[in-house]
Formats: C-alpha cells, sequence, structure tokens
C-alpha cells in the first residue's frame, strides 16, 4: 500500500478529487505533513475529519519503528535502526556539525535507498550483508522526516543537508530516490535545497546520464577507490560491468552538462590502494575534470582484515594528489565509535525487540 510520503503533490490533489474534495485540501494536508512534520493525519485541524479518516485509511503514514537509537560520545551522530513495516531492518544517521567549527553549522541526514545493496564492496559492511530490496520513495522520505521531527522537539537545527550515503546504491533505485529528492525539495513542503542532497554512486553511468539530464542541481560522488580496473574489480564485486575510463567519460559528460563538480570517493586501505604510486595513477586518471576527491580512511568492520593505513600514509596520498593539481580533502570522520561512519552501516537485527518506538 502506497504512503502519504509516496505520493506527488498533484497525485495528492488527484487522490483528493477522487474524493469529491476541492485540490487545495491536497495542499493543506501537503503543508501539515512537511512544514510542521504532522505524526498524524489528527494533527490536521483545518482537515475535514472525514477527509481525514479517508485519507488515513487509503494512504497511511509509511510505518517506520526504531528499534534502537545509538548516539556518538559527542552526541553529534546518532544513527538509527529501523523496522520497515515488511519487518526489513535499516539504518539512518543523523549527522550534527558545530557551528563554531564548521561555519554552515549542518544538520545532515545519511539515508539509505535500499535495505541492504548488491554492489558487494569488500570493505563495506552493507555490502558484506547482500541485497534485500529496494526503498519505496515513502520510505526514504520518513528517514529525513524522523530526524527533522526530534530536531525540532528538541529546539535543534533544522535538517540542512541530505545525503544518500546509507545502506545501498541509489542510483540502483533511482525513481523512487528521485520522486523523494522531489518531495523533500518542494517549495510547497519540506523545501531542502537541491544543491543540499548529495547522490553517492560506484559508478552506475546509466544513472549517472540520466542525472545530467535532471533539472534539479544535486550534488554528484562517485566511488572510485582504485586507480585501475584490476584492483577495483577486487574490491567491488560489481565493478566489471564499467571499466574505469567509462565512468570517468560519464562524469565528464555530466560535468560538461551541468557545470557542476563531481566528488570522488576514495576508500584508503593499508597496503592495498594508499602508496603513493597508487596516487599518482589516480591523479592521471582524474586530469582535467572538474572535480574533488574525498580521501576516507577505512574505517572498521568485522573484516579485521580490512585495515585503515596510517595517518602519515593517508597525508603522504594527499600531498601526492595535491601536487598534480587535484583537489582533496580527508574526510572529517563522525559517528565511528557507534559504526555509523562510512561503509558501517549493517542492519543486524537484535535476538529479541522490547521498545520499538514508532517514527512516521
Amino acid at each position: 500500500m502506497a504512503s502519504l510520503y509516496d505520493l506527488s503533490l498533484p497525485e495528492l490533489e488527484a487522490h483528493v478529487a477522487g474524493l469529491g474534495q476541492p485540490k487545495y485540501r491536497a495542499r493543506q494536508v501537503w503543508e501539515w505533513a512537511y512544514r510542521p512534520l504532522a505524526a498524524s493525519y489528527d494533527d490536521m485541524t483545518n482537515v475535514p475529519a472525514a477527509l481525514r479518516a479517508a485519507l488515513a485509511d487509503a494512504l497511511p503514514f509509511p510505518r517506520t519503528d526504531v528499534v534502537r537509537e545509538i548516539a556518538s560520545d559527542d552526541g553529534q551522530t546518532r544513527k538509527r535502526l529501523l523496522r520497515l513495516a515488511d519487518g526489513r531492518l535499516i539504518e539512518t544517521v543523523l549527522m550534527l556539525y558545530d557551528p563554531r567549527s564548521d561555519s554552515r553549522g549542518r544538520a545532515t541526514v545519511c539515508v539509505s535507498s535500499q535495505a541492504g545493496c548488491a554492489m558487494g564492496c569488500s570493505f563495506c559492511a552493507t555490502g558484506q550483508g547482500g541485497f534485500e530490496r529496494n526503498l519505496t520513495a515513502g520510505e526514504i522520505v520518513a528517514q529525513v522526516i524522523g530526524f527533522a521531527r526530534e530536531q525540532r522537539d528538541a529546539g535543534g537545527q533544522r535538517i540542512t543537508n541530505v545525503v544518500f550515503m546509507g545502506m545501498g546504491e541509489p542510483l540502483a533505485n533511482l525513481p523512487a530516490v528521485w520522486r523523494a529528492i522531489e518531495t523533500l525539495t518542494s517549495a510547497a513542503g519540506f523545501g531542502l535545497g537541491a544543491r543540499h542532497i548529495t547522490i553517492s554512486t560506484v559508478g552506475l553511468i546509466p544513472g549517472i546520464r540520466k542525472l545530467a539530464e535532471e533539472p534539479l542541481q544535486v550534488g554528484l560522488a562517485v566511488s572510485l577507490h582504485a586507480p585501475g580496473d584490476a584492483l577495483r574489480r577486487s574490491m567491488i564485486a560489481t565493478a566489471h560491468r564499467y571499466p574505469l575510463a567509462d565512468i570517468v567519460e560519464a562524469c565528464r559528460a555530466y560535468i560538461e552538462k551541468t557545470g557542476r563538480r563531481v566528488t570522488f570517493e576514495y576508500c584508503l586501505i593499508e597496503r592495498v590502494n594508499d602508496a603513493p604510486e597508487q596516487a599518482r595513477a589516480l591523479a592521471e586518471l582524474l586530469r582535467g575534470l572538474l572535480c574533488h576527491v574525498n580521501l576516507i580512511p577505512v574505517n572498521p568492520t568485522r573484516d579485521d582484515r580490512i585495515r585503515r593505513p596510517r595517518r602519515d600514509r593517508t597525508l603522504a596520498f594527499q600531498r601526492e594528489l595535491a601536487a598534480r593539481g587535484v583537489p582533496c580533502t580527508v574526510r572529517v570522520e563522525k559517528g565511528t565509535e557507534i559504526a555509523a561512519a562510512c561503509g558501517q552501516l549493517r542492519a543486524d537485527a537484535p535476538i529479541e525487540v522490547v521498545d520499538a518506538a514508532p517514527v512516521q
């Protein structure tokens, strides 16, 4: 059954009109859902009770139960394990940035787009767990709204950014991902700026080309993790489908079409892909591109064979790129100690759930 969050505003208008109600009632419902962040139709006090009852029956709020939530030591990162209506489990993360150290004072939600992931990255906990199913647009939106409502109730920062870097490959579920983005950026509703949204991919070329044609100016981040195809195929099970040269060419076309910079993410693994000569090869691969490289020292997972490089090796890799004119930074770590950082999300169900709280 579709949820309220699965529908666009025009679709909601059509549904409301089909119930014999004027279309403006749909806008009222939409605004209640995405501005004051109503938790149920009962909150929508200027909507007729009969219409609220009909909508609650036909278009319920998506059911997501918080199985558990844990916070980092500094309280700035919170990870939720959510149970969906069919029992599938996903994780989503809120990252807060102190305005004293981050001029924008961001509040970023890292959302999952799939339950599990089929890409099979050897260093990623999600990929090691396998693929279960795509999420609906409503299930994606609900992750953002849940944290947004919590922030509002606590008097905290409004959600400023959304990154599709949680569980799953967003471009393998692009129709639902894009519908969720359209909902979150709706000026009549949540009103998040498109430039404050980033989609991350391991390099699904059809999806990259599709994004280049879309009107919303969302960011694109492409995970490379190796400067050559042989090594990349050993790290990413599905990498054989799209050679690096083809990925880079698709990104070049994306840049020419949109004028937007591409971020390339590179997960550094000790003695695997962190050597100076590999940095030089990466710089050659990206030569001439409007891009930025985000270096990510690998985060610990259950596979203790995957080790983080020493800090001096990470900085040496960064210097090699910078010396060849490739803009690059080492990602600021958030939530590593609660397994909420890049590559750590894995929705393991506890044996028994005692207090699962609904989030709508």
